[in-house]
Order: C-alpha cells, then structure tokens, then sequence
C-alpha cells in the first residue's frame, strides 16, 4: 500500500470491492472506514449501475481487488469502460504488481514480455495455448493457480522442452515468498519435492524461444564453459560470440542450462 492509495481510499464516498470480507481486513488494518460494496465483472449489472449513478450525483468511487492491481487479471474493467463511456475521469494509484515484481528480479529479457495471465484449466487447452506460444521470442508471464502448478509445469517442459529458462515467484512481499530460477526441468523437480512450493499466489516467467541449444557449436560449447568460469555469464555469453560468430543471446540461454546442470 503507498500512501496516496490510503488517502484516496480515506477521500472516496464508497469502496467497490471484489471481496468485502477480504478488503475488509486491509481497510481496517489503515483504519479506513467507508462504505464498501461488492464489485465483480460477472455481477448484475445492478451493481455497475449504483457505482454510476453515485458518479452522476458527484461522488468519488474506489475500485480495489483481493491482491495487486486492479483489472490486471482482476475484475473491473466492465466497470472503467461504461464509466469512460459516459465521460468520467478514471485514475490509477499505482501500487503493487505481481506481474512488475516477479520480471524485475527473474533474470530473464524485460525489454519485451507478453503478460498471458491465467492459462487454461485443462491439460489439452493448456497445451495448445502453449504450443501457440512456444515459437515467441518475447519473455512470457502468467498466473498459477497451486493445485495446478505441477500439471502446468510438467506441460511447460513437455512443449517448450526441459531446458527452457524460467523463474517461478511465490507469495511476493508475503510471509512466505520464495523465488526459483532455473530450466523449466530444475522448477518442477523443486516444486514437486517441496509441498510448500505448491501453495499460494504464484508468478511464472518464461524465457522467449531464441533457437534451440542443438544449434549451437560443440566447440561454442565448450568455449563458453571455459569463460564461464572466469567471467560474469553476460561477459562470456558476448565473449564467445565474437569468437565464433555465434547468437549472444542464445549462447546466454545455453549458459542458463550449463548453470542448472553444475
């Protein structure tokens, strides 16, 4: 919570909630005490209606989720589209991201990242979203459920293979957060052997596909395992490059898997 979310939640008339027993303890927690309402996009429209039409007699309303940002795989945005439609101003408080957290301390390529929130229940929709994703060369994050991530992830290595990189962060800024890194083979031999892992909110970042290790010269290989030992694996990646003419960004990937394997 950042101070101006206390503020504003301390100015509005009323709170539209996704749970009120949920928010119920963070408000009490700041000693806000406003009304609150329950808010979710497959409510009836009723409920949309009395937000709008507190709006249309001039009071500020606040829109809040269970955890993290609003309308980020969270419900609400129903809600700012009708809200905009009729011409009143919406404005974020920014605050915490599950999403943010988990790719600044993943290791793996920011620059450019599909966000896919939740995949499917399924095993065979899940495979086949993945299977559409398998080629992108952008860095991937989604949302977890924990009675699902074991099958997730052993349909992760099955499709884009074991030696993936990937990163899994669980409960961030929680009690419990734990943060793994590793090939996709190394996350569900942890998760598997540890029930813990298999509980809470979880984050999953997936590195992008940047051509398979096989590509790579066994004499590429055993140069940048050399390096490795001397130098950062940036260095050695960009190193080895210049040496062989090789992709910096996949011998980076390929020293990811040597890593998980020492």
């Amino acid at each position: 919570m950042v101070p101006r979310a206390i503020a504003t939640l301390n100015a509005v008339s009323v709170i539209a909630c996704e749970d009120t027993r949920h928010s119920k303890k963070l408000l009490d927690h700041f000693s806000i005490d406003k009304p609150c309402v329950a808010y979710h996009d497959h409510t009836d429209k009723k409920s949309s209606y009395n937000l709008l039409k507190r709006l249309a007699n001039g009071e500020d309303v606040a829109l809040i989720s269970d955890a993290g940002t609003p309308l980020i795989s969270d419900p609400g945005y129903r809600l700012v589209a009708e809200a905009r439609v009729q011409g009143y101003s919406v404005i974020p408080v920014p605050g915490a991201s599950a999403v943010v957290a988990a790719l600044s301390v993943a290791g793996l390529p920011t620059d450019k990242f599909k966000f896919i929130g939740f995949l499917p229940a399924k095993s065979s929709q899940r495979k086949s979203a993945l299977t559409d994703l398998k080629t992108g060369a952008e860095t991937m994050v989604c949302y977890e459920a924990p009675h699902r991530i074991v099958e997730t992830l052993q349909d992760m290595v099955e499709v884009f293979g074991a030696k993936r990189p990937a990163f899994m962060a669980r409960e961030i800024t929680k009690t419990f957060e734990t943060y793994l890194h590793g090939s996709l083979e190394k996350l569900l031999a942890q998760v598997q052997a540890d029930s813990n892992q298999q509980r809470g909110e979880m984050v999953l970042v997936i590195s992008g596909h940047i051509g398979e290790s096989d590509n790579v010269s066994v004499d590429a290989e055993k140069i940048l395992g050399l390096l490795m030992k001397e130098l950062p694996l940036t260095k050695a990646a960009s190193v080895t490059a210049k040496i062989t003419g090789g992709d910096k960004k996949q011998l980076y990937q390929l020293g990811l898997s040597l890593k998980d394997k020492d």
